[in-house]
């Protein structure tokens, strides 16, 4: 049987530094409606017979959806922020106000959200900037059977870290591949430093 998500209020850390005006229930609010959603959703596909969204989504797509759903909830729930209205803008929230329409190709005042199924929080980057950045870490239960008994997807991490270009490295790409960069030790471990939720 399917079952709700609740995110636990108790794992989150008092002491987190918040840019922007940002609060602990922000976040929890957002992961919240997150796990309602796959709940709604999930329970329509399973009456009719049909797998979860978790099982549909290849990992690159389910990252892609949280990431934007993260950051829409997180505008919806946060006092200043709002979604860049610019396609592929960065960073994904703004200040309200600060930019025409709330839209611009590349900010400074605001947060980039990323998620990934990587424990600790290292995720690969377009590029190194000057940032706020936040990322959760997620969970998919792919091997439970009878598949009907999988955990929902699960946020096990958020970091929010105020990392700068020379936090990064610069990743080698292939002849085809997108140039991409990461956080490097020192820089991950600024980002871990400012935990805002741990299971």
């Amino acid at each position: 049987m399917l079952k709700r998500h609740t995110v636990d209020p108790t794992k989150f850390n008092p002491d987190a530094k918040l840019p922007f005006e940002l609060r602990l229930k922000d976040f929890e609010l957002a992961m919240q409606d997150v796990y309602d959603f796959f709940f709604d959703v999930n329970t329509q596909l399973t009456s009719k017979g049909l797998e979860r969204l978790d099982d549909m989504l290849r990992p690159a797509i389910m990252s892609g959806v949280l990431s934007d759903m993260l950051t829409a909830s997180l505008a919806k729930h946060s006092r200043s922020l709002a979604e860049n209205r610019y396609f592929n803008g960065h960073p994904d929230l703004i200040v309200k106000g600060i930019y025409p329409e709330n839209k611009v190709k590349a900010g400074t005042e605001g947060v980039e959200i990323k998620t990934t199924r990587k424990s600790g929080g290292a995720v690969d980057t377009h590029g190194a900037r000057d940032q706020w950045m936040c990322v959760f870490v997620y969970t998919v239960d792919n091997l439970t059977e009878p598949a009907i008994d999988r955990v929902p997807v699960t946020f096990t991490e958020v970091y929010l870290g105020q990392v700068s270009t020379t936090d990064f490295r610069k990743n080698p790409r292939g002849e085809l591949g997108t140039r991409t960069a990461t956080l490097h030790k020192e820089g991950i471990e600024k980002l871990r430093a400012n935990w805002i939720y741990r299971l």
